[in-house]
């Protein structure tokens, strides 16, 4: 696996994910290497990182950082919305900028506004972890979301 800082890269795996699906103004969208897929991508210094996926109401994709060109972490997603009816509005967004160096996976362990919560219960280290998140509005679920993944060898 090629040498980095570790505290480095969950640093800029943090900065990167509030600068792409979670960002509040325009996000890091780019032309999909992958027909119908979704692409968001960032970079600083020697690191990029790249989220692809497919689908909104339901949906799967792949997020991938690299060093200096070479892939050394990975997480897999899939999920999406309980009930079609429903509407997330900013919510999901909201929930993922408050993601942390100690748990940069997703969103944090719990988050609410209003009618709307968000858990998260992740298992593992950044190297090593699954988890599933859940939001409800007015106590009832309406969108889940299963992910895993860590470094790459």
């Amino acid at each position: 696996m090629t040498a980095f800082n570790q505290d480095e890269f969950v640093a800029f795996l943090v900065r990167a994910k509030h600068a792409t699906y979670a960002s509040e103004g325009g996000a890091m969208i780019v032309d999909s290497l992958l027909p119908g897929a979704h692409q968001l991508e960032y970079a600083a210094d020697r690191f990029s990182y790249r989220d692809i996926y497919y689908g909104q109401l339901h949906f799967a994709g792949q997020e991938m950082v690299f060093y200096d060109g070479n892939p050394i972490w990975s997480m897999v997603y899939a999920g999406g919305m309980l009930d079609e009816s429903a509407s997330l509005g900013g919510f999901l967004k909201a929930a993922m900028r408050q993601v942390s160096a100690d748990r940069p996976f997703r969103g944090p362990e719990s988050f609410r506004d209003g009618d709307y919560a968000y858990t998260d219960a992740s298992h593992g280290a950044v190297d090593r972890f699954w988890g599933v998140e859940v939001i409800t509005f007015q106590e009832r679920a309406i969108y889940d979301l299963r992910y895993q993944g860590g470094f790459v060898r």
